[in-house]
């Protein structure tokens, strides 16, 4: 059945091509060393050494940037080979990068890619973090004698029924992994019913992110010349949009009180993917609204009564997510509000911004209850209950929002999986 597989991935290198020329158009960086993907690398070939570990996409590589720091901490000299699948997780992975270290695309998973990504790097060990795992990379990865760990590890109830209807192909890959390191205990046991070997339930590495203090300050002088709170719509996505312009035109042409009106905060949105930003930037325009981007602000939004009255501010930026939950008094989460999952609302917390989440977190299942019981994150029913909870949230300053200070006491209490992770993987790791 692997051979069965390998020649379909085999036969579907071509679509991948013409799959990254398309998305390259809008992201450039997808066009960047393509044929990093199918094995083939300028980098000369090393005497091996690398703790390879892959970050598939953004949340991964912030999640990596805990793990290394603890890695390197508790094995010093250690060489990383970093590996990602999407072109917003490569440009983060840039700052993670020490001398010697070496940052290349995620080969594609047929047997000849994955053995000549081994044969050129040979690493010591795979750490991959969350949920990436593709069937060759293990049958390789054992074929070669390195070991493949799957760190902060998740698994939602619907990713292990897919699964599990493809068991023929996924029970073996979970099963050749020589260790696994769950995030919760719901996870462990969804990853254990497909085989998975779980030593450890460990905790969320993303908790021990430190929010951008740069970005903070930054927040904190623009928004001392704010005369309204901000409401954020953080990650939002395709369709989700459509949403929630529905429901600020309906609050628009049937207001409440004067405290719940429309125009009694700032409206801010963050497109989860970037290449998104003129779409929605249109989308917003067609509606009537002013946008007011992040790319062309200076010191801060346009705050000129009548520039600002019906304007929408688009953060159109990466790697700028503290600043935008700084600004922030309130946030809508992404994903939660359409069947997709919803996204991490673990960085709003940390930066002290409540969150107001829609019916769908499976993917962060545990994080979202957790964030509940605290009291650092509400759930509502849809997109209209979200915006008039979120306007009653924030009638009153943060010093008076018991959300705010929730989310600090939440944030500090789930601290410590990235040392625990990594005493966890040092038997693992050699350096050269």
């Amino acid at each position: 059945m692997l051979q069965i597989y390998s020649a379909a991935m085999w036969a579907l290198q071509p679509l991948l091509r013409r799959k990254l020329q398309r998305r390259g158009r809008e992201e450039a960086g997808y066009l960047h060393a393509i044929e990093e993907r199918f094995g083939y690398y300028t980098q000369a070939p090393t005497d091996g050494g690398y703790v390879w570990v892959h970050a598939v996409s953004l949340g991964e590589t912030r999640a990596a940037a805990v793990l290394l720091q603890a890695l390197r901490a508790a094995q010093p000299g250690i060489r990383i080979l970093l590996t990602h699948g999407t072109a917003t997780g490569r440009a983060q992975g840039v700052s993670l990068l020490q001398e010697g270290d070496v940052q290349v695309w995620q080969p594609w998973d047929t047997p000849a890619a994955v053995q000549r990504f081994l044969t050129h790097f040979k690493p010591c060990v795979g750490i991959i973090l969350e949920t990436e795992l593709w069937p060759n990379w293990v049958a390789q990865c054992n074929k070669a004698h390195v070991p493949l760990v799957l760190v902060n590890a998740r698994m939602s109830e619907k990713s292990m029924h897919q699964a599990q209807r493809l068991a023929w192909l996924s029970r073996p890959a979970y099963q050749g992994l020589s260790a696994v390191l769950a995030q919760t205990q719901a996870d462990a046991e969804r990853l254990q019913n497909l085989g998975a070997k779980v030593d450890a339930v460990l905790g969320n590495l993303k908790f021990d992110a430190k929010p951008d203090a740069l970005q903070l300050a930054q927040a904190l002088v623009w928004k001392e010349k704010f005369k309204r709170p901000v409401l954020l719509f953080t990650s939002s996505r395709e369709g989700e949009e459509v949403m929630w312009l529905d429901t600020l035109q309906a609050l628009k042409d049937a207001p409440l009180d004067h405290q719940d009106h429309i125009h009694a905060v700032h409206w801010l949105v963050v497109p989860r993917h970037p290449q998104r930003f003129d779409e929605v930037a249109a989308l917003i325009a067609e509606r009537g609204w002013k946008v007011s981007r992040r790319s062309q602000w200076t010191d801060g939004p346009n705050l000129d009564a009548q520039d600002d009255a019906d304007a929408i501010w688009l953060g159109d930026s990466l790697g700028e997510m503290a600043l935008y939950y700084g600004l922030s008094d309130a946030a809508f989460l992404g994903g939660s509000f359409a069947p997709l999952g919803g996204q991490n609302l673990i960085e709003a917390t940390a930066c002290g911004c409540p969150v107001v989440m829609g019916p769908h977190t499976f993917n962060f299942a545990e994080a979202a209850q957790l964030a509940e019981e605290a009291g650092a994150a509400l759930r509502v029913e849809d997109m209209a209950q979200a915006v008039t909870t979120a306007l009653q949230m924030v009638r009153f300053g943060p010093d008076e929002n018991a959300h705010v200070q929730a989310c600090m006491v939440f944030s500090q209490a789930h601290r410590g999986a990235a040392q625990r992770t990594a005493q966890a993987l040092l038997p693992y790791l050699t350096t050269n």
